[in-house]
């Protein structure tokens, strides 16, 4: 019998049909709430996917959940390319391009020292300091697929994902008055925005809030910060495979990586219509708050509790280290 044959494929997918229905009700009550109420999408994912926690343990649900919160989700980070092209990130400048890479490198950088500070594992360390330095929940979802996973890996992905999530909301109501307050031009406010606050839809919310220049400069910043998430990637996963075998020749670049990479570049290009980018990007945001979703309900609130204030004073620690240096890198003038 053919793999392709109706009756094989029903078979194959059609047991993830009740958990996918699941996350993408969950997903969409999600929505509903944040246009109404103007909040961050993703944080509604999560804690409405963990009312129905209960769900999690059905078996009628899990395959459609683990698929939802795995294979959905890298679809969801491979259409995050259509976002960005290379002349957006060329029409910085060669010192901004070169202070944006730096940030990223001394937040992750943080992340670590935070680690030994607060006796947190690696794996904790770069989920934060990574998540914080690149693109909040999108970079946390993103790392975690790629690290090597043990029993708390879940969890400490979803209290990264509501931290940032949260942190970013703060910033985007605190961020604008701090820089007006500090006299800043639209250069350097719009370099700020995009530099510091985690979250896209929160760079979008402060900048333009501030004025449309602060808007159109914090967005390409912060689709800098995303399009350093293949190279992240990458660098970790070669880490990886040096760490456990020595030998670089068996890294295997995951997939959707080279999908992020591939599309970046077919949109640099000017290969990709502008109305196929525009759904792109669409089904990318719904896809990555199905796969939220999907992880809220596969999440125990009594795993959540149990964290400690160490965990929420790594990633509030990394966020202000970011936003120092990169009001440090605008004094000095080397971007805005």
């Amino acid at each position: 019998m053919s793999a392709f044959s109706p009756s094989s494929v029903r078979d194959r997918y059609w047991p993830l049909f009740p958990g996918i229905l699941l996350a993408l009700t969950v997903a969409t009550a999600a929505r509903f709430v944040a246009d109404h109420y103007g909040a961050p999408v993703m944080l509604f994912a999560l804690l409405i996917g963990m009312a129905f926690n209960f769900l999690a343990v059905d078996a009628r649900f899990k395959p459609g959940l683990e698929f939802s919160s795995k294979s959905l989700l890298r679809i969801g980070i491979v259409l995050l390319g259509a976002r960005i092209t290379t002349a957006d990130i060329a029409s910085l400048g060669l010192s901004t391009f070169l202070t944006v890479i730096g940030l990223i490198a001394l937040t992750i950088g943080t992340g670590f020292v935070c680690g030994r500070i607060f006796d947190k594992q690696w794996r904790f360390s770069l989920l934060t300091g990574g998540s914080v330095a690149i693109c909040g929940a999108s970079a946390a979802l993103a790392i975690a697929s790629v690290i090597p996973h043990n029993e708390r890996t879940e969890r400490n992905l979803l209290f990264t994902v509501v931290s940032v999530t949260t942190l970013s909301t703060i910033a985007m109501i605190v961020y604008p008055i701090l820089f007006s307050v500090l006299g800043l031009t639209p250069s350097q406010s719009g370099f700020l925005v995009g530099a510091t606050i985690h979250d896209v839809a929160q760079v979008v919310g402060a900048g333009y809030s501030i004025s449309t220049d602060v808007g159109d400069v914090a967005t390409i910043i912060k689709l800098l910060r995303v399009a350093m998430l293949p190279v992240v990637l990458l660098i970790i996963v070669l880490a990886l495979a040096g760490q456990k075998t020595g030998e670089a020749k068996s890294v295997r670049l995951p997939l959707f990586v080279i999908g992020f990479a591939a599309l970046t570049a077919i949109n640099s290009l000017g290969l990709l219509p502008a109305a196929v980018a525009t759904v792109a990007v669409d089904l990318s945001g719904w896809l990555l708050v199905i796969a939220i979703s999907a992880l809220g309900v596969r999440t125990n609130m009594k795993d959540m509790l149990q964290l400690g204030w160490r965990h929420v004073a790594m990633v509030v620690t990394e966020t202000l280290v970011l936003l120092m240096l990169a009001i440090a890198a605008v004094e000095m003038g080397l971007a805005g």
